[in-house]
């Protein structure tokens, strides 16, 4: 559900108020570049996705329908901006020039810069759903929604992008053993 605050700047910013259009994207800059950058992996590309996706929220602001929080509204456009830029840029990539990087052979300590890393190194499918649903705490059906895929896929893709995260970071998991005398 929209504030009242946030009433008065979406009011404010369907004005042309610029000083309110300056509000509004200081108080979402920060958390969208984050995750912007998140799904694409890239500075840059998370920067132009930033913006690309702040252009569709002025023009789109009209239609928002305040059924929920401006800030869920802005997420949903933002993931789609920096997928949308991701698949752009992947498509010009000259992949004899690429290298890819190898995943770590080594066993590193579980600390945050390490899982950030290994989350960048994912494929942009299981990334993108990864960083959605554990990150982001999207639904299979919302995410599917976003991406425009069936349901099932990003569950698969999410499967897949943990399975390949533990590999990667070195974790194994084993099932709980029980004792089949206790009851």
């Amino acid at each position: 559900m929209i504030t009242p605050e946030e009433e008065w700047l979406v009011d404010a910013c369907l004005q042309q108020d610029r000083k309110a259009q300056k509000m509004l994207y200081d108080r979402y800059k920060d958390a969208m570049y984050t995750l912007s950058l998140r799904i694409t992996g890239d500075r840059d590309l998370a920067s132009d996705a930033l913006q690309e996706a702040f252009l569709g929220v002025f023009r789109g602001l009209d239609k928002f329908r305040r059924a929920s929080t401006l800030g869920a509204w802005i997420k949903t456009i933002v993931v789609r901006h920096a997928y949308k830029r991701l698949k752009k840029e992947i498509r010009t990539i000259n992949w004899e020039e690429a290298q890819v990087a190898e995943p770590s052979s080594h066993i590193l300590p579980l600390e945050a810069e390490y899982l950030e890393k290994a989350i960048e190194e994912l494929p942009l499918g299981y990334r993108t759903v990864f960083v959605l649903t554990e990150l982001e705490g999207y639904k299979h059906h919302e995410v599917a929604d976003i991406l425009g895929i069936a349901t099932g896929t990003s569950k698969s893709q999410l499967y897949h992008a943990k399975k390949m995260l533990r590999n990667r970071l070195g974790i194994e998991v084993k099932p709980v053993e029980t004792n089949k005398h206790e009851r």
